[in-house]
């Protein structure tokens, strides 16, 4: 597993639940240091542990904590960066639906080992769409349906997202664009501040 990811879920879990809450997760699954270094490549297995520790320490379903990190990437002040580069996807949220097919390959450009799942986007009827996440590793699709929340919010679109579940190494979500101006979505100005770099975990 790359190193970014578990970075991300160390980031997630300090921010929204606070260092104590962290440290005594790493104790639970045996990180030692209690920390992640973006840009190395951990075993899976650890990946796996980290997140049914975190579950079990917060009382929280783990499909929750991977919805809720999603929301996180895209919601959290220190995250605006990922923010910044999604809303490039597009003016509309339908058109950002539409980028995501290149998601994968805009993330490489940024970090060039990061392999993220496959995406595929489908119109199945007008304002209804199918996203199909091909991985070897299931829970990205959960994950991507929080940034999908949540930049929803931030379009001000009004949407009904179900994760239909996995198998044979596909993620299923069905999308439901109610309205596209539902409410003012939160201020984006492409001529911004230049992104800066994920943060180091401390």
């Amino acid at each position: 597993m790359h190193g970014l990811i578990n970075n991300t879920l160390q980031c997630f879990l300090q921010d929204t639940y606070g260092l104590a809450t962290w440290a005594e997760i790493a104790r639970l699954a045996d990180i030692d240091p209690p920390e992640f270094e973006a840009m190395l490549h951990y075993d899976s297995a650890l990946t796996d542990k980290l997140l049914d520790v975190a579950a079990a320490h917060l009382c929280k379903p783990r499909d929750a904590i991977l919805e809720d990190a999603g929301t996180y990437l895209v919601s959290h002040p220190n995250t605006e960066s990922l923010r910044r580069l999604l809303r490039f996807g597009g003016v509309t949220f339908t058109e950002f639906l539409h980028s995501l097919d290149d998601l994968p390959d805009r993330a490489r450009l940024a970090v060039s080992d990061l392999d993220l799942p496959g995406l595929e986007l489908t119109e199945c009827a007008p304002s209804q769409y199918v996203l199909i996440c091909s991985g070897p590793v299931p829970g990205f699709g959960l994950v991507l349906v929080g940034v999908l929340r949540a930049m929803a919010d931030d379009y001000g679109a009004l949407v009904i997202l179900d994760h239909e579940g996995w198998s044979e190494g596909r993620e299923r979500i069905a999308i439901t664009l109610i309205e596209t101006s539902y409410a003012e979505g939160r201020q984006f100005d492409l001529g911004g501040a230049p992104l800066d770099r994920r943060r180091s975990a401390s």
